[in-house]
């Protein structure tokens, strides 16, 4: 028996130059069968070998040339496969063997078109059927990430998604942990996905709630902490692909609100609500339920689960299918729980500083800050709550917000995000704001925008609200802030004209803080000797390191520039400069006046 099987293992090898792929293939795959009759278990690697090559040559040529001739030849070998691995007197061993390899291999021809597609996912899903579940499971998650190099990994990961939806549902045990070593090279996958630039969104979505509902269906029959814990995965990764899914849209927001309507149920099963999602506080217990105490990396895996959660929120404002019927109450407990404020600010930055996302998911963040913050801020109601833990998260907020305004495609937009700007500043407690303040000009890299955050400084100084015990740390931020501008730490005065905008607006911050110190509050003499500003040190070290110095440089750039005649840009430079000047000319003045009185 043995004698004609090899002899004609010997005769088959002979003519695979002119044979065509199919017919390869399926002499292939006729030996692999009988080699095992034989119990040939390393004849059968062998041929499965033989068999991975065969089809990678023929995807190279489809590569290279995608021709009529080659589609078909692909869809006959397709289908001999599928032929030969639905076969019922097929030997398990022959099956595993082919598990092994071919969905990685054949993944490659489901781009070639819908017939290929179709003959994939079918061969896929009869490994599934046939092979163990736990080790389809590693072998579709290495597929899956193969199909991350291939020129089309929509079309490619596809029946592989399709594949691990089902072997999740007939993994019998260990269903926690074998999710999560998937459900990370799902999402990979499914990101690769939307980074394609004629991705269907349809089409994702549809990827992803296939697997969504997999593992909803395993954490249902779960009723221990291991189904809690996979119902919190599937949280992470419902708001995770909410993120993927709107980086991936491409056209106006409020045309895919059908697609995300269907995430909803999901949102509701694994309890999570709207309020928990944009305060964070949902988030932090799903990530702290799967992480546990020596697993923190595992979070990597979901780099996007603030962004999603706070998309998960503007969504449900945008539409009234997606929201809740506690989404009113949510928006008013926002408004009065300063807290919740704070931290909904710090989720909403990952929108605001995306530069994946559409503009229009910006505008609608920005109306429901303004929305959120509308009426008296919490300064004069909440004086005594403790708002230091949050503030690095605001300070980050903020630096987003300020991005929104330099980079915002209209003017309203850029209007309406400074008055955003303007009441989460004001929402700060008057201590924590003027650091807030210092640490934006310190870090800003627009003489303009430094102009903008200067005036927000006097802004604040003149607040009626701002109490005395806060005056001395006005004073001490507003030396450092001028200080800043007029002789910045890199030496030197500051360069004209490019920084004019900010030392005009460090000259006007300096000229209101002598008044406003000289006047004090309800026009009451204050003491120099509490006044920072008013110390005869700070006026002289003002007077020689600050207005001397940038006196000398204005006075030569007007020169120079008007020395440019008939020059019209020079000319209206020089108007600019001119205007700092009669600034600089009044601060030098109140300086000079308070140095006599000491």
């Amino acid at each position: 028996m043995a004698s004609p099987t090899i002899q004609s293992f010997e005769y088959e090898e002979m003519p695979t130059v002119t044979a065509s792929p199919s017919r390869r293939v399926q002499e292939l795959l006729a030996l692999c069968s009988s080699s095992i009759e034989i119990g040939g278990s390393q004849d059968l690697e062998s041929l499965v070998t033989d068999l991975v090559n065969c089809l990678n040559s023929l995807s190279e040529n489809v590569a290279s040339d995608a021709s009529d001739e080659l589609e078909n030849d692909v869809i006959q070998v397709l289908a001999e496969i599928l032929k030969f691995v639905s076969s019922p007197q097929l030997d398990q061993d022959v099956i595993d063997a082919l598990s092994f390899e071919l969905p990685k291999v054949i993944s490659k021809f489901a781009d070639v078109s819908s017939r290929c597609l179709e003959l994939v996912e079918e061969i896929v899903d009869r490994f599934v059927e046939a092979c163990s579940p736990r080790d389809m499971l590693s072998i579709l998650c290495e597929a899956l990430d193969a199909a991350r190099c291939f020129l089309s990994p929509s079309s490619c990961s596809t029946p592989l998604l399709h594949g691990l939806s089902k072997v999740f549902i007939s993994v019998q045990r260990r269903h926690y942990e074998q999710l999560k070593v998937a459900v990370p090279v799902v999402l990979n996958a499914l990101k690769d996905i939307s980074l394609e630039t004629d991705v269907q969104v349809e089409h994702l979505l549809d990827e992803a709630l296939r697997i969504a509902i997999s593992i909803r269906d395993v954490s249902s029959k779960l009723k221990n902490e291991e189904g809690t814990k996979v119902r919190c995965l599937l949280g992470l990764y419902v708001i995770q692909i909410t993120a993927i899914l709107s980086v991936s849209i491409r056209d106006k927001v409020a045309s895919c609100v059908p697609l995300v309507v269907q995430l909803k149920p999901f949102l509701i099963y694994c309890g999570l609500t709207h309020l928990g999602l944009i305060t964070g506080n949902d988030t932090e217990k799903l990530m702290s339920a799967v992480a546990g105490d020596d697993d923190d990396d595992f979070i990597s895996f979901f780099p996007d689960i603030k962004l999603g959660a706070s998309l998960l929120f503007i969504w449900a404002k945008l539409s009234p299918e997606v929201a809740d019927a506690a989404l009113r109450n949510d928006v008013d407990e926002l408004r009065s729980n300063p807290v919740k404020r704070w931290q909904a600010y710090g989720m909403l930055k990952y929108i605001l500083s995306s530069g994946d996302l559409l503009w229009e998911f910006k505008r609608h963040t920005i109306e429901f800050l303004l929305d959120i913050t509308k009426g008296p801020s919490s300064q004069s109601n909440d004086e005594q709550i403790d708002c230091s833990q949050y503030t690095p998260s605001i300070y980050a907020a903020l630096q987003a917000v300020i991005l929104v305004i330099v980079y915002a495609p209209d003017a309203g937009l850029r209007m309406k995000t400074f008055e955003a700007l303007k009441r989460i500043l004001s929402d700060i407690p008057a201590p924590q704001r003027f650091d807030v303040l210092r640490a934006l000009v310190t870090n800003s890299q627009s003489p303009s925008m430094t102009a903008i955050l200067l005036d927000l400084v006097k802004y604040n100084m003149s607040r009626s609200s701002l109490e005395a015990t806060d005056c001395a740390t006005a004073d001490t931020h507003v030396i450092e802030l001028v200080e800043l501008v007029l002789k910045p730490p890199q030496g030197g005065p500051p360069l004209l004209p490019d920084q004019s905008d900010a030392v005009s607006a460090a000259l006007n911050l300096y000229r209101f803080a002598l008044i406003y110190e000289s006047r004090g509050e309800a026009g009451k003499e204050r003491s120099r000797e509490g006044s920072e500003v008013l110390s005869k040190k700070n006026l002289e070290k003002a007077y020689k390191e600050w207005l001397m110095p940038l006196r000398n440089v204005l006075s030569c750039s007007i020169a120079n520039l008007e020395g440019d005649h008939g020059d019209e840009s020079s000319l209206e430079v020089v108007c600019h400069l001119s205007r700092i000047e009669s600034v600089l000319y009044r601060c030098i003045e109140l300086v000079e006046e308070k140095l006599k009185s000491h």
